[in-house]
Order: C-alpha cells, then sequence, then structure tokens
C-alpha cells in the first residue's frame, strides 16, 4: 500500500490534514422532519473522524432546494445547533469536516417543498424520484435574473451559517445534475440572460458563488464538487466540456481549496472529455488540489500521490 495515502497534507496556510484520505458526501436521509441534524448524525461523523477530511452529506441551502426526504438543512438556526453537535463530535475525535452546500434545482419536487421546483430553465429532468411512491419529476420553473442573484446570496448565508455550525469549510455542490451544474449545461440552460448563453454566462453562476463564498469566510476554507461527465439528472450537449475548461481555468486562479471530482466510477473513458476519464480532464485544465474517487484502489499510485 502506498503511504504517501497516510502522510500528513497541507491544504494550505491555515489547514492541514492528518492523512490524504477523504470522506466523500453521501447521502443518509438522518435528519428530522424539519431538516435538522440529529444525534445520529453526530454519532454517524464521529466514528469516521479518522479520515483526513469529511465532507458532509448533501446540506440544503435553502427548503426549495430539497429532492430528497429527511436531508439535513443549513439555512434555520435549529439546523446550525443541530449541526454543531456533528461538528462538535468530529473535532473531539480530532477530526476535519466541511459542509457541502447544495440545491437540487429541477431534481427537487413539490412533494418535499410544496411549490414547483426552479432551474435556469424550465426544462424537466425525466424518471421516478427516489424514495417516493413512483412519482414524476416536475416542470421547473426557470428562474428570473433577480432570483438568480439571489440564490447567490442564499449560498454565501449557507456558508456562514456552515462556520457557526463548527465546519472547517465547505464544499460548493457543483456536481451530479443538480442546480448549478443545470446552469453549466447546455441541456438545462436555455437562458438568454448573463446567467445562459456563452460558456463564460453559463459559468456565471458558479463563479459568482465562488468568489462570494471566498469574500464571506475566506478562500482557505472554500472547495467546490463538479463532474463534467455528464452522467446523472442531465445530458450531454456538444460543447459542454468548454464551459468547464473555462471553469476549472478560472478555479486555479482564485486559490480554493480543492476541486473534488463527482462520479460513481472513474474508469469510463468520454471522447467528448479529451478521450480521457473525468479526473484526468479536471487534472489538465485546474491547478490546484484536487480529490477524486469512484472505483479507486490503493494500487493506482495517480490517485495516491502528492496531488
Amino acid at each position: 500500500m502506498n503511504n504517501l495515502l497516510f502522510e500528513k497534507y497541507k491544504l494550505n496556510s491555515s489547514i492541514t490534514l492528518a492523512n490524504k484520505i477523504v470522506m466523500a458526501p453521501l447521502t443518509r436521509c438522518f435528519a428530522d422532519n424539519d431538516l435538522v441534524p440529529t444525534n445520529k448524525i453526530a454519532q454517524y461523523y464521529a466514528r469516521r473522524a479518522d479520515a483526513g477530511l469529511i465532507i458532509s452529506e448533501a446540506t440544503i441551502i435553502d427548503p426549495l432546494g430539497q429532492g430528497y426526504p429527511n436531508t439535513p438543512g443549513i439555512y434555520t438556526d435549529a439546523q446550525i445547533e443541530g449541526w454543531k453537535l456533528a461538528t462538535d463530535a468530529v473535532h473531539q475525535q480530532g477530526g476535519k469536516i466541511f459542509c457541502q452546500l447544495w440545491h437540487t434545482g429541477r431534481v427537487a419536487h413539490s412533494i418535499y417543498t410544496k411549490q414547483q421546483p426552479v432551474a435556469p430553465s424550465a426544462v424537466a429532468w425525466h424518471g421516478k424520484v427516489p424514495r417516493t411512491a413512483g412519482l414524476e419529476y416536475e416542470m421547473p420553473h426557470a428562474l428570473t435574473t433577480q432570483a438568480v442573484k439571489q440564490l447567490v446570496q442564499k449560498y454565501i448565508g449557507a456558508a456562514k451559517n456552515a462556520i457557526k455550525a463548527g465546519f472547517d469549510g465547505v464544499e460548493i455542490h457543483g456536481a451530479n445534475g443538480y442546480l448549478i451544474d443545470q446552469f453549466l449545461r447546455q441541456d438545462t440552460n436555455k437562458r438568454s440572460d448573463e446567467y445562459g448563453g456563452s460558456e463564460t454566462n453559463r459559468a456565471r453562476f458558479a463563479l459568482e458563488i465562488v468568489a462570494g463564498i471566498i469574500a464571506a469566510i475566506g478562500t482557505d476554507k472554500v472547495g467546490i464538487r463538479l463532474s463534467p461527465q455528464a452522467y446523472v439528472h442531465l445530458e450531454y450537449t456538444n460543447g459542454d466540456e468548454q464551459t468547464y475548461e473555462y471553469l476549472l481555468q478560472q478555479l486555479s486562479k482564485k486559490s480554493i481549496c480543492y476541486v473534488h471530482l463527482g462520479a460513481f466510477n472513474d474508469q469510463y473513458i468520454f471522447d467528448y472529455l479529451d478521450g480521457s476519464k473525468a479526473s484526468e480532464f479536471i487534472r489538465k485544465h485546474y491547478q490546484g488540489t484536487f480529490i477524486t474517487c469512484g472505483s479507486l484502489y490503493c494500487c493506482h499510485r495517480n490517485y495516491s500521490d502528492k496531488k
């Protein structure tokens, strides 16, 4: 086994990890009916505090962002207090934990939100909603330009709340076909305002969130998860990769903590990603700490080195 995995890793001047093993975010549905983290969540993360870094399960930034039952939020005082149980428990074991900030966009459902889902454009996803009695996904309401800007502020507010709750930092969930990913894709973003059209405009929502959170809590506490491969909740359109190239290049300039690949299996080759794996595509276009995941083995040297 490659001992490099167990060496300390300096993310930046303020955060050093005990090792290079990261617990990826995993939706557990352990929150109560008010989406408040419970003691069960605290115990769950405390048992995993030996990892160099824990990234929390996806955590809702706004009531309209819920697409699954009993997924925790970070937008009420009660939720902040609930998360303190988990962060305190992890810190007592010597661990570090980031909060993953999440809005599902068109993957939300009115069974949870009591309102029509919102998205970059009125383009519905197909299929059944998980953990429901066969409910279909709904047609989302296209966000106004003002509403997009308000959502940027809600991400920033959620990041501030995460720090209040004792998290060591935040990971912006920009992967897996959820709201931020929907802005990045031509299939889901048909907008004609400043948030649609060119790759620069499609990346604007993500970059405004990153910049706003950096200003609020510091660049040393901000990471982002991305999935340039279209594999869940959306379809690939020719040219999407150019948006990701631009986004990754811009992120390289911001000196954030890391970029994290969202993938179930990183062994697949994608012709539209320069004929490479998703992890190789990100590494090509992003200069900074990179976290990968998905069917990895200790014998894979590239996943055990200092990058």
